[in-house]
């Protein structure tokens, strides 16, 4: 993923939640069970412009204001934050233009972002515009209109932050893509192996206690998974213990609290996280205990960098990152969530995985295998299913590099050379002139011919879920990687349970799933 815009904002981080318990994030739960979901502007006189095909959509101008400067932007993000929240946000402007495509500020605004105007994209056929390169510029764009100090990164801007365009950018894509392939066998033994003891503990807390948070369990495993797959360092055997989470969490709190709610009180969190930036020296001893641990862990990668021509410390640099920001980032953030919408399906999809992935599995010698798991459609589709409903990824940002023309569904629209595009993936892969019963999670959407022609509108990697990454686009490097992890959590989940019942809470960093209970396989 770390190729993709702000991976942690229900934090992509994808990346970033705290090891332990915060006393900074307000839960609020119910519980789920398994076995049960003003009048818009006179538009500008329409131009008929041709579009695709032989459609003719009219060229409008784009909607929307940005306000008195520092008066508009602020008002703006109380409106995202607390007087609307984030999705209530957006569609409130939806309605009051008539339109998908229109301007507005996005936070963290005053004073951290020095220019909070973007043109918003809320559709799925405007929001695609953000991943062709010959059109945008990602430089210095992912986490939003603000960039967090290079003081937390080493004092490099690592791979998510350069554009194509950047030479140094091909080199440290090509080095993830080194990792990634030269690490690929290591994968599903230590997923099994790190994951085995996230269900052991699991269990042994609901038989205690009643329940047992998965977030906390999720953290302790996906790191460890992480650090042994890629490295071949298991944490707990080093200094750095069982630390890793936690301090993972407060780094990544320092890059993207400008636009995390944390829950707070409105005009202290204001204060506090939304309008200056927190200091990186707070987090200097935190980050060189990480970088210590991945500098002793990662020489084999050190090796092929020199050879990239990237020195060491640069490489060690961007392999925290993208395994700490990026990896470990979307594992916190997006498991839970996936969790969350099987829980929410019911008894019936969870017997359908149970005996799909079970059999499949048993036809292939009993042994878990990327071969088997091409024999698991309805599991291959839960997992685009949540990807699509909840993207991990949910912010997208990107500059005309000239001037363009952006489609909507509706209309036609002019953008300038410089002005930042803004795309809420949530509204694109939830279109309803895309999708059929779009806010409904439909476990088997994808399966079939049919369902295989709508994986190209999954777009939660930056890039159409029917397209790879390369060195000269934006999609995130490990988009396979990270689908391959996925599966294998609902593989994992469903070899060992028929069903399980979770309560589900909200967080800072989306959902906040409790294991009420685990109903071991029967069959």
């Amino acid at each position: 993923m770390a190729s993709s815009s702000l991976p942690f904002t229900s934090l992509h981080l994808q990346f970033v939640s705290p090891n332990t318990k915060s006393p900074t994030t307000r839960l609020s739960s119910r519980r789920i069970r398994a076995s049960v979901s003003e009048k818009p502007p006179v538009p500008a006189p329409a131009v008929a412009v041709p579009a695709k095909g032989e459609t003719k959509l009219p060229l409008k101008k784009i909607p929307g204001n940005y306000g008195v400067p520092i008066v508009g932007p602020f008002k703006d993000r109380l409106d995202y934050f607390y007087n609307q929240g984030r999705d209530e946000f957006f569609k409130s402007k939806i309605q009051k233009y008539n339109s998908t495509v229109f301007r507005t500020n996005m936070p963290p605004g005053p004073f951290i972002s020095q220019d909070p105007k973007v043109v918003a994209l809320l559709d799925g056929k405007s929001f695609p515009v953000l991943f062709d390169v010959t059109k945008v510029e990602k430089k210095d764009l992912f986490t939003g209109t603000y960039m967090p100090s290079t003081d937390l990164t080493g004092g490099y801007r690592i791979l998510s932050y350069l554009d194509p365009s950047e030479p140094t950018h091909a080199r440290l894509k090509q080095l993830l893509f080194f990792l990634l392939k030269s690490r690929r066998d290591h994968v599903i033994p230590e997923f099994q192996a790190s994951y085995s003891e996230l269900f052991e503990t699991l269990e042994k807390e609901v038989a205690e206690k009643g329940k047992s948070s998965f977030q906390t369990a999720n953290d302790q495993a996906g790191f460890n998974f992480l650090c042994r797959a890629f490295f071949g360092s298991n944490p707990p055997d080093t200094k750095l213990g069982t630390d890793g989470p936690s301090l993972i969490s407060k780094w990544v709190l320092f890059q993207l609290g400008p636009v995390l709610k944390l829950g707070l009180p409105k005009y202290v969190e204001e204060l506090l996280i939304h309008t200056f930036p927190l200091p990186p020296a707070l987090v200097k001893k935190d980050y060189q205990r990480l970088y210590d641990f991945f500098y002793e862990s990662s020489g084999s990668i050190q090796d092929e960098a020199e050879k990239l021509g990237i020195s060491r410390e640069e490489a060690c640099h961007n392999m925290l990152f993208a395994t700490c920001f990026n990896s470990f980032g979307g594992m916190k953030i997006f498991f839970p969530n996936m969790l969350k919408w099987i829980g929410r399906a019911g008894v019936k999809l969870h017997n359908r995985l149970a005996t799909e992935i079970r059999s499949a599995i048993r036809s292939n010698g009993g042994k878990l295998t990327m071969a088997a798991m091409e024999q698991m459609p309805l599991m291959k589709s839960v997992v685009y299913e949540a990807l699509r409903i909840e993207p991990p990824v949910p912010l997208q940002y990107g500059r005309a590099k000239k001037d363009i023309v952006i489609e909507s569904h509706d209309a036609v629209f002019q953008v300038k050379q410089g002005e930042m595009l803004f795309g809420f993936q949530p509204f694109a892969t939830k279109d309803p002139k895309i999708f059929e019963r779009a806010e409904e999670f439909v476990g088997e959407r994808f399966m079939g011919e049919e369902g295989e022609k709508l994986l190209k509108h999954v777009i939660w990697s930056n890039g159409p879920e029917t397209q790879q990454p390369t060195l000269g686009n934006k999609q995130c490097a490990g988009k396979d990687f990270v689908v391959l992890m996925s599966r294998l959590l609902v593989v994992e989940l469903f070899r060992r349970y028929d069903s399980f019942d979770i309560e589900v809470g909200k967080s800072a960093l989306g959902a906040a799933v409790t294991v009420t209970s685990l109903k071991r396989a029967s069959f």
